[in-house]
């Protein structure tokens, strides 16, 4: 059994993860996603709401431009910074505090809504995490989840990925997010009832090289592993990503579009 030294140690290590790169440069071209989200959990103007592990905040903006009261919270401080920025820039009001996902330093029922988009997935204590999801979740109250699935693109990028940088043993990987039997054993007795929607974001690059360039250069996971990789590895890792990219393309030899499906879930608070 995974022993709580070993998750922290974990949690450690995927905080440097993180903080490496510069996700918000990924992030910001995913904010339909949290357009999305907001829409699917029907936010109201007044609602109080928490971004979890919200990175720079794309749920948030949109939860805020519904006129909801938003704390967003991230365990990386620099990218709560990016979120700040966005926010100031389109005049929002939105509280931003440095937390942790599976130790929320709010008190019970605090919120009307509780979101996270690609974020709380890849916590390393998954039950805990989903516990305080839930537990600062007023009754009939909403969670909003965006979660990328195993069989989608981004899924398989972590199962190629995991060939190279094998995950910490007993832990389960967080696209089990992705699955609506796994959202249901987690919030086991929490939750009244359960939405979940198969959708589609869209990457949108010149070519599989333009993915791969920019991934390397600010995604955390692939910065990580490629800084860290032997050159022999590293080049066999993009071979294996190239091929990936290529067999996932719709957009023919001049550009590159690649569906990665994710699971929208709301969930509502016993």
């Amino acid at each position: 059994m995974t022993t709580a030294v070993d998750l922290n140690a974990l949690k450690q290590r995927q905080m440097a993860t993180w903080a490496s790169g510069d996700y918000a440069v990924i992030g910001t071209t995913l904010q339909i996603v949290g357009e999305r989200l907001a829409e699917a959990c029907d936010l109201l103007c007044d609602e109080r709401v928490l971004d979890v592990a919200a990175g720079n905040g794309n749920v948030t903006l949109a939860a805020a431009r519904r006129g909801c009261r938003v704390i967003s919270t991230d365990y990386v401080p620099r990218l709560l910074e990016l979120g700040a920025e966005r926010a100031r820039a389109e005049h929002l009001a939105v509280e931003f505090r440095e937390a942790d996902a599976e130790a929320l330093p709010f008190q019970a029922g605090s919120f009307d809504a509780v979101v996270s988009t690609f974020g709380v997935m890849f916590t390393p204590d998954q039950a805990k995490a989903a516990s305080e999801l839930a537990r600062v979740c007023r009754s009939g109250g909403r969670i909003g989840l965006a979660n990328w699935t195993p069989e989608g693109f981004i899924g398989q990028v972590f199962k190629v990925l995991s060939g190279y940088i094998p995950p910490a043993a007993g832990v389960r990987p967080p696209s089990a997010w992705g699955r609506e039997e796994h959202l249901r054993e987690l919030f086991d007795g929490s939750i009244g009832e359960l939405r979940a929607t198969r959708q589609v974001f869209n990457f949108r690059y010149r070519s599989a090289a333009h993915f791969i360039e920019v991934f390397r250069d600010w995604y955390g996971p692939l910065h990580k592993a490629f800084a860290n990789l032997p050159e022999a590895d590293g080049k066999l890792l993009e071979r294996d990503l190239t091929q990936l990219l290529d067999a996932s393309n719709r957009a023919g030899p001049s550009s590159l579009v690649v569906p990665s499906e994710y699971l929208e879930v709301v969930l509502t608070r016993r």
